[in-house]
């Protein structure tokens, strides 16, 4: 039998993975074409998976309550991705993953404390740190060079995911294929109302719409990791580890735009580690 402990931090780990090759992805698809048609499909691709995985699994249907959490999760975690993606796309990669991520944190680790109560203090020094190494991959030379406005889009998507993870804590724990299907309709409907209002719902060139189904792929995984994480230990532990998803994004733009990471980031990318050692201990 595997410990809860370490199921968690695995869960955790590979939502993070996940999610941050998705934003690299998103993000740059996003400079080709609508944000609103990238999220648009992103969903899509995980709402085709997770209604023939409840299908496939032969699912039970779960309480009302759990497709209420749901839908909330779907709205929350759309109107997170469009704010995250239009910041990807007309800023820095590597300061509007991490400062969203920085903001994402905040709203589940409160629930979870007042929901669980507080973990141990190694955790509590742990997420602590985690912390810390988000704002430092987050680049403080690249932040001075921005305008504070600019931070605002990003603070808007990390609420979003901050709700989209405690919605997702909510789910039945007999259920998950069919609460996640309702959370990704509500998404496409919600990302593809905003297409149509700003006139944006153009079909993808082709050259970049096998980019936008790998950021839906890589989606679609980060959500269903972390819904495993969240059924099987404490929301605010996989909420801290999971958002650690900016260094992927940060480390996909340093390896494949090229991108330069200060020694500071460097530092935050050890320190994330470091935070993962002691939650998990």
């Amino acid at each position: 039998m595997i410990p809860a402990e370490f199921l968690v931090i695995f869960f955790s780990l590979a939502a993070a993975a996940t999610w941050g090759a998705g934003d690299f992805s998103g993000g740059f698809a996003t400079k080709r074409t609508s944000v609103y048609v990238v999220v648009t499909i992103t969903q899509i691709v995980g709402l085709v998976f997770f209604l023939l995985m409840a299908i496939v699994f032969s699912e039970p249907f779960p309480p009302t309550n759990s497709l209420f959490w749901g839908f909330i999760a779907g709205v929350a975690g759309s109107l997170g991705l469009l704010a995250l993606f239009h910041a990807l796309s007309t800023g820095h990669m590597g300061v509007a993953a991490p400062v969203s991520a920085v903001v994402t944190v905040a709203l589940p680790v409160a629930y979870g404390a007042f929901n669980e109560g507080f973990p141990n203090s190694h955790q509590i020094v742990g997420i602590v740190i985690a912390l810390v190494s988000m704002l430092l991959i987050s680049g403080t030379d690249e932040m001075g060079r921005i305008r504070k406005q600019e931070l605002a889009i990003p603070f808007i998507a990390g609420i979003g995911f901050g709700m989209f993870f405690i919605s997702v804590d909510n789910f039945s724990e007999t259920a998950v294929f069919w609460p996640l299907s309702v959370a990704k309709l509500s998404a496409v409907l919600v990302t593809l109302g905003f297409a149509l209002l700003r006139k944006s719902a153009k079909f993808p060139s082709g050259d970049v719409l096998p980019l936008i189904l790998l950021a839906g792929v890589f989606d679609t995984a980060g959500s269903l990791f972390f819904t495993f994480a969240s059924e099987v230990g404490r929301l605010d532990i996989a909420t801290v580890i999971s958002s650690l998803y900016p260094g992927g994004t940060v480390l996909l733009a340093w390896f494949v735009l090229k991108e330069r990471l200060s020694s500071k980031q460097w530092i935050g990318v050890a320190l994330a580690l470091t935070a993962i050692v002691l939650i998990s201990l």
